[in-house]
């Protein structure tokens, strides 16, 4: 005799819900059954029916966050990082918008940060709506692929702000161990000077001592040094410093999708991979804070429309 009560708690859309949040927060779908039944009123369900509900659940998270429209959200800056996930780097685009909210725009799977996977990923940013014609700030680590990735597609409206963390711990990889400590603070005391002047030239002056140690530390210095003082150069590093001038924010976030995801062992597909990643991003998501300083980020929208405007008078063209 079938029972109406029962039938409806086992209607596989009704709980689904539940089902993809507990074992996205780390129940695992061998020992649901046994969990449920140790509830009163509980019903248990056997591991393929869970592993199954679940597939479901984060396919529609995937879905959702691949076709989300970004042309509603009024976005200033965009941080890029990737994050190793088994043989795999995931790179996450984190938009800021210019009232400081974090967004979470997509990713793409890529064995490295290389040029024609990331160009092809920033793309498909634009063609959801990604608006760039106002300038965006963007931070990144070093990775030159991901830099001229945002060249070709972006132009001059990509103003690059480089990691100042991934550019200080980069040369000290260079020097002895004894010695990283009394440079990292060297440089972050550099780093760290309120004006671009100032900034410049005690970054400068480093590198005058850098040459007597290590030339190749030097060589790691020059390379991006300008796009390392962008936040400087554009007179907003005193408030919006210490949210972007690293790449730390989308850092944290990585560790969030770490403790949803790193407990599983086996990745057996790219589609699994994508699955659990996305629903980790959009679980996230409305627990993200404003970034401190948001409130200068008008300033910063209007410095980089002001560069923006120097750089077309300078090669004759007209900005949109």
């Amino acid at each position: 005799m079938p029972l109406p009560t029962y039938q409806q708690l086992q209607t596989p859309r009704a709980a689904d819900v539940g089902l993809f949040r507990k074992v996205l927060l780390g129940l695992s779908c061998r020992d649901y059954e046994a969990c449920a039944e140790a509830v009163p009123a509980a019903f248990g369900l056997s591991p393929s029916t869970v592993s199954r509900r679940f597939i479901r659940a984060s396919a529609k998270q995937l879905q959702a966050l691949q076709e989300r429209r970004l042309d509603r959200y009024d976005l200033v800056a965009l941080v890029l990082d990737g994050k190793t996930f088994a043989e795999d780097t995931m790179v996450i685009a984190l938009g800021i918008t210019v009232t400081g909210e974090k967004v979470l725009l997509g990713f793409v799977q890529t064995a490295t940060e290389n040029e024609r996977v990331c160009a092809a990923f920033l793309r498909e940013l634009v063609d959801r709506g990604l608006r760039t014609a106002q300038g965006l700030l963007c931070v990144i680590d070093g990775a030159k692929g991901l830099r001229k990735a945002l060249q070709t597609v972006f132009g001059t409206p990509a103003v690059v702000q480089r990691c100042q963390w991934h550019k200080r711990e980069n040369v000290l990889e260079y020097l002895p161990k004894s010695q990283r400590a009394t440079w990292r603070r060297k440089l972050q005391a550099a780093y760290e000077r309120p004006s671009y002047p100032e900034a410049k030239a005690a970054l400068l002056r480093l590198r005058q001592e850098l040459r007597l140690l290590n030339e190749s530390a030097v060589k790691s210095l020059d390379e991006g040094f300008e796009e390392t003082l962008t936040l400087h150069r554009l007179g907003v590093f005193g408030a919006l410093g210490r949210s972007l001038k690293t790449t730390n924010c989308l850092e944290s976030i990585n560790a969030l999708i770490g403790q949803r995801i790193d407990k599983v062992t086996r990745w057996r597909t790219s589609d699994q991979k994508h699955r659990w990643v996305a629903a980790a991003l959009l679980d996230i998501e409305p627990r993200l804070r404003r970034i401190k300083g948001f409130r200068a980020l008008p300033l910063l929208r209007q410095a980089l429309q002001t560069e923006l405007s120097g750089e077309a008078r300078t090669t004759g063209t007209q900005v949109a």
